[in-house]
Protein backbone atom coordinates (compact mmCIF):
# COMPACT_ATOMS: atom_id res chain seq x y z
CA UNK A 1 0.00 0.00 0.00
CA UNK A 2 1.02 3.40 -0.71
CA UNK A 3 0.49 6.41 2.14
CA UNK A 4 1.06 10.14 0.71
CA UNK A 5 1.68 12.35 3.03
CA UNK A 6 1.97 16.25 1.77
CA UNK A 7 2.72 19.97 3.86
CA UNK A 8 2.49 23.92 2.38
CA UNK A 9 5.58 25.70 3.18
CA UNK A 10 6.08 29.70 2.24
CA UNK A 11 9.76 31.15 1.73
CA UNK A 12 10.97 34.58 0.46
CA UNK A 13 11.64 32.19 -2.67
CA UNK A 14 10.78 28.85 -3.97
CA UNK A 15 14.64 27.69 -2.72
CA UNK A 16 14.01 29.33 0.29
CA UNK A 17 10.54 27.09 0.39
CA UNK A 18 12.13 23.47 -0.39
CA UNK A 19 15.20 24.38 1.92
CA UNK A 20 12.52 25.26 4.83
CA UNK A 21 10.15 22.00 3.77
CA UNK A 22 13.15 19.26 3.41
CA UNK A 23 14.86 20.88 6.54
CA UNK A 24 11.77 20.11 8.68
CA UNK A 25 10.65 16.89 7.41
CA UNK A 26 14.21 15.86 7.75
CA UNK A 27 14.13 14.51 4.13
CA UNK A 28 16.65 14.79 1.19
CA UNK A 29 15.68 16.42 -2.15
CA UNK A 30 15.19 12.67 -3.75
CA UNK A 31 12.65 11.38 -1.01
CA UNK A 32 9.98 13.86 -1.90
CA UNK A 33 8.25 15.42 -4.91
CA UNK A 34 7.63 19.76 -4.69
CA UNK A 35 4.76 21.21 -6.37
CA UNK A 36 4.92 24.86 -7.00
CA UNK A 37 1.78 26.02 -5.68
CA UNK A 38 3.03 30.36 -6.20
CA UNK A 39 5.91 32.15 -7.15
CA UNK A 40 7.17 34.72 -5.19
CA UNK A 41 6.22 38.21 -6.80
CA UNK A 42 8.41 40.99 -5.68
CA UNK A 43 7.39 44.29 -4.19
CA UNK A 44 7.28 47.81 -5.30
CA UNK A 45 10.96 48.90 -6.87
CA UNK A 46 12.13 45.05 -7.26
CA UNK A 47 12.05 44.66 -3.38
CA UNK A 48 11.77 40.89 -2.18
CA UNK A 49 9.12 39.80 -0.14
CA UNK A 50 5.38 41.60 -1.40
CA UNK A 51 4.31 37.61 -1.63
CA UNK A 52 6.27 34.76 -0.86
CA UNK A 53 6.37 31.52 -2.68
CA UNK A 54 4.33 28.83 -1.90
CA UNK A 55 4.84 25.06 -2.30
CA UNK A 56 3.75 21.62 -1.84
CA UNK A 57 6.04 19.41 -0.47
CA UNK A 58 4.72 15.93 -1.02
CA UNK A 59 6.41 12.26 0.87
CA UNK A 60 5.68 8.86 -0.88
CA UNK A 61 6.12 5.92 1.44
CA UNK A 62 6.01 2.76 0.35
CA UNK A 63 4.57 0.33 3.57
CA UNK A 64 4.31 -3.04 3.94
CA UNK A 65 1.18 -5.22 4.63
CA UNK A 66 2.24 -7.29 7.19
Amino acid sequence: MIQHFSIEVEGKTVKEAVKKALKELKLRREKVKIQILAEEEKGLFGMPGARPAKIRVIIIEAKKNT
